[in-house]
């Protein structure tokens, strides 16, 4: 079976927001060999909409996996996970959210279908996830932008 190396944010604004990003983490174990975990990172919310939906603070992570899945299944892995977590998609991107998965990359395939974008189209704008991804994984590569995570963190304005 072919195994593609693959990188997923996580994220959490509902308390008990670690236990939330472990339970997910347990359950990623049950679809993929999970090779890295970030430490948890408290986080700020960077939008008006995120602070006004729920408590401003989130906790965020990133993991890297070895999936057996192709991207689409393991998007659906991941979408199962954030549902059985009693993730609410009703409320919108700004709403409050028990755990929010993101596939950041799979491998070096650059994917841009329906319902499914890799890389992630914003996670080079986004500190909350590039840090916890260079802990990790400090040359991951951004097939699209032809960067490693860590100098796509070191381009980010501002700390």
């Amino acid at each position: 079976m072919t195994r593609t190396r693959a990188f997923i944010a996580l994220g959490s604004n509902l308390r008990p927001r670690t236990a939330h990003l472990q339970a997910a983490l347990d359950r990623l174990r049950d679809v993929a060999e999970v090779t890295a975990v970030s430490r948890f990172l408290r986080t700020e919310a960077v939008a008006e909409r995120d602070v006004a939906a729920t408590d401003p603070e989130f906790r965020n992570a990133a993991a890297a996996l070895e999936a057996g899945l192709d991207a689409r299944g393991l998007l659906a892995a991941l979408l199962e996970i954030e549902a059985g977590l009693g993730r609410d998609r009703t409320a919108g991107a700004g709403g409050p959210r028990t755990i929010d998965l993101d596939l950041l990359l799979f491998g070096a395939a650059v994917i841009d279908e329906p319902g499914l974008v890799v890389p992630h189209p914003r996670m080079h704008r986004r500190r909350f996830v590039l840090e916890p991804l260079v802990e990790i994984a400090p040359n991951a590569w951004h097939p699209g932008l032809r960067k490693t995570a860590a100098e796509l963190l070191a381009e980010l304005p501002g700390q």
